[in-house]
């Protein structure tokens, strides 16, 4: 809240400026140059906090969905998590970077530009091994091995890898913007990639990678012109607007793809314990007694996990159960 003076104070301060305890002009001046902020075009910064702290939500999810998809790909866990997010000049980012590395290019349409991910070769070496069937021994033991170039066979193992990446990226815009990203090749020398010009902008985003014990960082270099057809959408306003009409489309399409989900459903009818010869006896028609009465309800469990109680029945000829309570203690009708 701003101050205000008193009809006093602001007596007291016409007084000094009057008899030059307070020199006006240097007084003015002094909070004119306060007001001055240096700008470095060399760091243009053309996204404000506001969409910088949405992209910080989103490359989130980004790290979440690759580290999912890699896990499965690799039969091991790996873990990614965000480091950051900076604006930078392509030039910073291009010396950042060693001179033999490996650079996945790929476009986003319908948003402009080309987009890159950064893998270091070391790391690319022990991902060819994992794919390969490489155990943790192998692995810490060619880890240790300076990689300088890489073979046809080894590129197209890793384009794998980058499409795991793509797939993820691609994903985590679909709230915002529906992408159709293609891999448009993989380069290994960044100083002789001209598809941007030095000055040009971008948004780097890092993230730690840990796997069997290794940790190491990939890039992710996003040139600004991505983002000027969905400006507008990355405020934190629109993300969190509670006044959003109800989408019947959306709202289809999730119940759409949560009905296509399927879980194991099983009824316990009961319990004993028998002995193995008593088992090699059993003969058809033969009847087993269990720990609890016909009448009882039983209980059913999805996913093994209890659901409620129900009743066995039939409906049109064919096993079923009738649902009596739920194991919150809630109970449907019907």
């Amino acid at each position: 809240m701003t101050q205000l003076l008193t009809q006093k104070e602001i007596d007291s301060l016409l007084n000094a400026m009057s008899n030059g305890e307070i020199d006006e002009e240097t007084f003015f001046k002094k909070k004119e140059v306060n007001s001055i902020k240096n700008y470095d075009f060399k760091r243009p910064t053309k996204l404000s906090k506001d969409y910088v702290n949405t992209l910080f939500m989103i490359f989130e999810d980004f790290c979440k969905y690759a580290g999912n998809h890699l896990t499965t790909q690799m039969r091991t866990n790996v873990n990614v998590k965000l480091a950051s997010v900076e604006q930078i000049s392509y030039d910073e980012f291009i010396h950042s970077i060693p001179k033999f590395t490996l650079l996945g290019l790929f476009k986003s349409p319908p948003l402009s530009g080309v987009q890159m991910f950064e893998i270091n070769p070391q790391f690319c070496q022990l991902l060819i091994e994992l794919l390969c069937g490489g155990n943790e021994a192998s692995i810490n033991k060619t880890s240790q091995n300076e990689k300088k170039s890489f073979t046809d066979i080894e590129l197209a193992i890793l384009e794998e890898v980058f499409n795991v990446f793509i797939l993820a990226f691609e994903n985590v815009w679909s709230e915002v913007q529906q992408l159709d990203c293609q891999l448009e090749g993989l380069d290994t020398n960044p100083q002789l990639l001209q598809n941007m010009s030095p000055n040009e902008p971008i948004v780097l985003v890092t993230c730690q990678v840990t796997i069997l014990g290794h940790k190491t960082f990939v890039n992710l270099c996003v040139p600004y012109v991505f983002f000027e057809g969905i400006i507008d959408k990355l405020s934190l306003r629109n993300w969190f607007d509670s006044d959003n009409e109800f989408n019947k489309e959306d709202h289809d399409n999730l119940q759409k793809n949560i009905e296509g989900v399927y879980l194991d459903l099983k009824t316990m009818l009961g319990s004993t314990t028998m002995t193995l010869s008593d088992i090699a006896a059993l003969e058809v028609g033969d009847a087993i007694s269990l720990n609890q009465k016909i009448s009882d309800p039983l209980e059913v469990f999805i996913e093994n996990e209890l659901f409620g109680l129900v009743r066995p029945g039939k409906k049109e000829n064919v096993l079923a159960v009738e649902l009596l309570e739920l194991s919150e203690g809630e109970f449907e009708n019907d």
